[in-house]
């Protein structure tokens, strides 16, 4: 019934009764989105961070494979937007990333104290916040975002509601846009998953990890979502649009990606 109804609904409006149907939904979470002490706190510091790195680039690090064919050292004085469990190789890299952005709610229940741990600033989905302890003092907490799984968007001001696409990389992208980024460039977004199976169900892993850049990621015992590769398109694609009608850009300096939504650059290049 849905699809015939789309089929003869003007596509206009179709979005439009979408989207009301998606905040209507959502209006038993507002008083906590919005007047809940942790989110006042967490959108006074995205008011700060509002156009800080204005004009300069940076650098949105995905976790896939390639990461290890990628010369990171260049990257210790870049602005950089590291995602999920990159830190478990900060050691390795010789630095931290400048920010840390988590969206699945999976790698904060299992990862939480490792999370708290480090001392970089971290974006978080408003809904793991269940996951941090009330007693911390607010200072010592993430900054929650908004996020939601619906309502295909791509959102200019971190402030508001951030549509995640299926994929933490399309929050890097909104938040590094909020933040002024001029030229963003993916590194380590392979856009491409030794495992297969249907989109966003919840798995086990059995021994090392094939996905990412190192084995134990996602290692034996972890629980983690299988990709929605076609979603997360639809995220790229919005970030492409709205970067270049500012007269920004997103560049993939991915080694070997499968990612064809934006411009590719050879990563050596850049430097």
């Amino acid at each position: 019934m849905k699809q015939t109804l789309k089929s003869v609904i003007p596509q206009s409006l179709w979005n439009f009764t979408r989207d009301a149907y998606d905040s209507a939904r959502r209006v038993p979470e507002l008083p906590a989105a919005y007047f809940h002490p942790w989110r006042r706190e967490s959108i006074k510091r995205l008011s700060e961070l509002k156009n800080i790195h204005k004009g300069k680039r940076a650098f949105i690090m995905g976790n896939g494979p390639s990461l290890k064919q990628t010369d990171l050292g260049r990257l210790k004085n870049e602005i950089t937007f590291g995602m999920n469990r990159i830190y478990a190789a900060f050691p390795e890299f010789g630095f931290s990333t400048t920010y840390l952005c988590v969206t699945n709610d999976l790698v904060v229940e299992q990862f939480v104290d490792d999370i708290n741990a480090l001392t970089i600033p971290k974006f978080i989905a408003w809904r793991s916040r269940r996951h941090f302890n009330p007693q911390l003092p607010i200072t010592q907490l993430p900054t929650f975002v908004y996020t939601s799984y619906t309502g295909p968007r791509f959102t200019a001001d971190a402030r508001r509601r951030v549509w995640e696409g299926a994929t933490v990389t399309n929050l890097a992208l909104q938040l590094a846009f909020h933040m002024g980024v001029e030229q963003a460039i993916l590194i380590g977004v392979d856009h491409n998953f030794a495992s297969k199976g249907e989109a966003n169900k919840t798995v086990v892993s059995q021994g090392d990890d094939p996905n990412h850049f190192m084995p134990n990621y996602f290692g034996k015992g972890i629980k983690w979502q299988l990709h929605d590769l076609d979603t997360s398109e639809i995220g790229y694609v919005f970030a492409r649009e709205a970067y270049r009608k500012a007269g920004r850009e997103v560049l993939d300096a991915t080694v070997g990606g499968k990612l064809t939504v934006f411009p590719k650059v050879e990563y050596n290049s850049l430097f």
